[in-house]
């Protein structure tokens, strides 16, 4: 017969199980992006001045696009007195709102966390604020909530949104078939996810991107954020 300590290890290594935080009222200042607790008192106008008339911003989403600025703010108002998701309004620091991003499925007690439902304006994408906002997101969720494990979750044929995660350090784990029907239509669904294990490697290689040395004056920068992150592939 097996020793209980054998079969104890069989089961799995033990783990720090003390629950992991909830996200907060936080304000997050990075060197170019700003991350507050969404407003639409504050944000709404702003944010629908961003996105209105980029309807391809609402492809992969469960809602949207909207008709008008009223409708679309009454959906920010129900989105911000939600506790899960958790929603944060993104901005270039000093500058008004012009993106939104969630941490959802909020498991404290498996200390697994989900970031979604992210929605920059075409003036936020592909900028150094865009990556820097993913960057003190994952600090908070690591590093001050105490998660274990960070998901990234999105439509398998959102090649867009696959290839941020990867860049952004999030590992590939395989494609959920007949996942979800979403607006009527059929969704594999796409899982990524970074765990405590990667984050310190993942940290390493965002702080040399957002360097000052690797931006020219003009705030381009010299070695991509890919590149530095290496190609972590696929945890299948």
């Amino acid at each position: 017969m097996m020793s209980i300590s054998v079969l104890e290890e069989a089961a799995g290594p033990l783990v720090d199980a003390t629950p992991a935080g909830r996200p907060g009222p936080v304000r997050l200042i990075g060197r170019w992006a700003t991350i507050e607790k969404l407003d639409p008192d504050r944000d709404g106008h702003a944010l629908w001045q961003a996105v209105r008339d980029h309807d391809r911003l609402w492809t992969y989403m469960a809602y949207g696009p909207f008709e008008d600025e009223c409708t679309f703010v009454a959906w920010l108002a129900e989105r911000a007195a939600l506790s899960d998701p958790y929603s944060y309004a993104v901005s270039e620091t000093g500058g008004p709102a012009s993106g939104i991003v969630t941490l959802m499925a909020i498991r404290p007690a498996m200390r697994v966390i989900e970031i979604g439902s992210i929605v920059l304006a075409p003036a936020l994408q592909q900028t150094a604020a865009a990556s820097e906002a993913q960057y003190l997101m994952a600090g908070y969720v690591f590093d001050d909530l105490g998660y274990r494990r960070y998901e990234w979750k999105c439509n398998a044929r959102n090649e867009a949104s696959k290839r941020a995660a990867l860049r952004l350090g999030f590992a590939a784990e395989g494609v959920f078939r007949n996942h979800m029907i979403v607006k009527g239509r059929s969704r594999d669904t796409a899982w990524f996810a970074m765990t405590d294990d990667d984050w310190p490697p993942v940290r390493a290689a965002f702080a040399q991107w957002l360097a000052p040395d690797n931006f020219d004056g003009a705030g381009r920068q010299k070695k991509r954020l890919s590149e530095l992150m290496g190609k972590r592939g696929s945890r299948v």
